[in-house]
């Protein structure tokens, strides 16, 4: 059996070595040439555990091949971007693209499946509709279905096999089709439903992720506001046997969380309204620790800060959606100098340096931006020394404020405000 995976980023390529890897003919597809020639080569474009070696191992065996258009096959999988625009919608551009590519190459009993995340009604209006161009009838000759990814960056390969997958066909056969040929590798349970409601799970599950952070993070900014430890609060709270409180930050990035909660909105915007303002308040975060960052270099003059962490969280690369880069436009507009350390991400940003060190010589805060654990470990002391002024802003919870305070840095974690008490406790 042949499998043609349609889009080779953080999801389509893993999954296409994923089929790969159980004996699948594969060949991926991608727009963009320097992917495909990096693949090509073994080297992947992404970073994830395991997948250099499991690439390179599928491409010697001759079970994964690459190019820039699509190929005959017995299955399409659909796994291209879905960004939002500026005005807050989403764009299927790609997913119609990439059915228009495969419609020359459909023949009679191919299955389609999109893992794409959607709008609600996206399968109807564009997979059927550019199906109905092969002349095939859809759900007879032709078998269509949602099954959309719900994996970890960092546990990818980990996740494709052990969480349980949602497959919403457009018909029993489609799911069932579908359902059969993920059991190749998916140990979890598969639970079949139509696919419009599969468009629903997924951005359900991440709606619900945002909305608990964004009360995360408004508890967090009211404590800094009364004087309490929003962290130790929410510990405390979620020892109640039905509550279970998400952790603050600067914000929310990724290309689900930060993304899907809009595509809801957009079916229905008159009935959305906890969204829209779970949506405003994570977006509005970073905004809020930039104003901090003001506020504590406020008499400096000319103030220097040292941003750790791009990507959107920790232990990762991928910086996408990620809040550092609205505090990072923040600090432009007020013409603040600062620099960039991130050890996982490499970007084209002149103010990142490549050391801790160069980082942080000469400023006046550290911006404690992501939770990466190497973090923890850096030498404060030495760190000390190189700056000018010794504040830190921890908007992760990560680092050891007794020990900070020991060293003499100014200490600010995010949803701790100054008591307006005397504590109770030493």
């Amino acid at each position: 059996m042949k499998v043609c995976v349609m889009g080779l980023g953080y999801i389509g390529l893993p999954t296409a070595v994923m089929f790969a890897s159980c004996g699948f003919r594969v060949h991926g597809v991608d727009i963009n040439q320097e992917v495909i020639n990096s693949l090509s080569l073994k080297k992947p474009h992404i970073e994830e555990p395991g997948l250099e070696e499991t690439l390179g191992h599928v491409i010697e065996e001759g079970n994964l091949s690459f190019s820039k258009e699509p190929e005959e096959a017995d299955a399409f999988i659909i796994a291209v971007p879905t960004p939002i625009t500026k005005e807050k919608k989403a764009n299927i551009d790609y997913v119609r693209n990439a059915m228009e590519m495969i419609v020359p190459c459909v023949k009679e009993g191919d299955l389609i499946i999109l893992e794409s995340t959607v709008p609600p009604g996206t399968v109807e209006k564009v997979m059927i509709q550019e199906l109905q161009k092969t002349g095939l009838k859809v759900g007879e000759e032709v078998f269509v279905s949602h099954s959309p990814e719900r994996v970890l960056p960092g546990k990818l390969f980990e996740e494709l096999v052990s969480n349980d997958r949602i497959v919403g066909g457009i018909n029993q056969e489609s799911a069932d089709r579908t359902a059969t040929l993920y059991k190749h590798f998916v140990k979890g349970t598969i639970h079949i439903t139509d696919a419009k409601t599969a468009e629903m799970v997924k951005l359900m599950e991440n709606t619900y992720r945002d909305v608990n952070i964004a009360l995360a993070n408004e508890l967090a900014q009211i404590s800094d506001q009364l004087g309490c430890d929003v962290w130790e609060a929410i510990r405390l709270a979620n020892f109640h046997p039905r509550v279970n409180i998400h952790q603050p930050g600067p914000g929310v990035g990724g290309h689900c969380i930060a993304v899907d909660p809009w595509f809801l909105h957009e079916a229905s915007p008159d009935k959305a309204k906890l969204i829209e303002t779970a949506r405003r308040i994570n977006d509005e975060t970073p905004i809020y620790v930039g104003g901090l960052i003001e506020q504590i270099t406020e008499f400096i003059t000319k103030p220097k800060v040292a941003l750790l962490g791009l990507a959107y969280k920790g232990n990762i690369g991928d910086m996408r959606e990620s809040p550092s880069l609205k505090v990072i436009s923040y600090l432009k507009k007020l013409n603040v100098e600062y620099t960039i350390y991130d050890p996982y991400v490499e970007s084209k940003m002149e103010e990142q340096v490549s050391t801790v060190e160069e980082a942080v010589n000469g400023a006046d805060c550290i911006i404690m931006l992501t939770e990466h654990s190497a973090f923890k470990e850096l030498d404060y002391k030495k760190l000390y020394e190189l700056m000018n002024n010794h504040n830190i802003i921890d908007t992760k919870n990560v680092l050891d404020e007794k020990l900070l305070c020991n060293i003499g840095f100014q200490y600010k974690k995010v949803g701790k405000g100054a008591s307006q008490v005397p504590y109770l406790f030493s």
